[in-house]
């Protein structure tokens, strides 16, 4: 894809998500693709945490494993993998026919987005703090919003408030799902810090 069409296909994915969510299906990318993008917006949101990280006030930086680009990278691989797992999952107990392939695309895409939102924001912070605030208010309904639709198209209901739950079950049931095994493995909050 060129960049123009990269750029129409975001516009669209924010207008017209439904629409955005047929073409990108239309695709029928093969696993070594979709391993490729899941692969390089992973890389692209650790380099856009490192660089807000350099452009943070001083104090403001979390501790611990978010600290480490490596174990930031490793996190967002494990929750964007689970994601998909967890939002291809929670559709089929309301009738979601969805592939986990579809998700993943669909998925790897708003990934994609939010990265490009979040280089812009590197900026905005460093430009106009106040605007910057307001940017990532617009971003997270705007991601709400793509993400039902997009849910909905991949699992064919027709219905946004069964997306939405699909939606909410998902990330609730992806997030005891990862707190469960980060306990068995035996990390913890506190312990993290001492392995960094």
């Amino acid at each position: 894809m060129s960049t123009a069409t990269l750029i129409a296909l975001a516009a669209q994915s924010v207008n017209r998500p439904r629409q955005a969510a047929r073409h990108l299906l239309s695709l029928d990318l093969p696993r070594e693709a979709l391993l490729l993008a899941f692969a390089l917006v992973v890389i692209g949101n650790t380099i856009a945490f490192g660089l807000s990280l350099m452009s943070a006030p001083i104090g403001a930086v979390p501790m611990g494993v978010l600290i480490s680009p490596v174990g930031f990278l490793l996190m967002q691989a494990v929750v964007l993998g689970a994601s998909i797992l967890a939002l291809t999952l929670a559709g089929r107990p309301l009738g979601g026919g969805a592939r986990l392939r579809d998700v993943a695309l669909l998925v790897i895409w708003l990934q994609a987005l939010r990265v490009a939102v979040q280089f812009l924001l590197v900026v905005l912070w460093l430009a106009v703090p106040q605007l910057a605030a307001l940017v990532v208010f617009a971003a997270m309904a705007l991601g709400i919003w793509i993400s039902v639709n997009f849910i909905d198209i991949a699992h064919g209901f027709e219905s946004v408030f069964k997306s939405l739950a699909v939606l909410i079950f998902g990330m609730v049931g992806m997030v005891l799902a990862m707190t469960l095994l980060l306990t068995l493995l035996g990390v913890t909050p506190n312990g993290m810090t001492g392995y960094v």
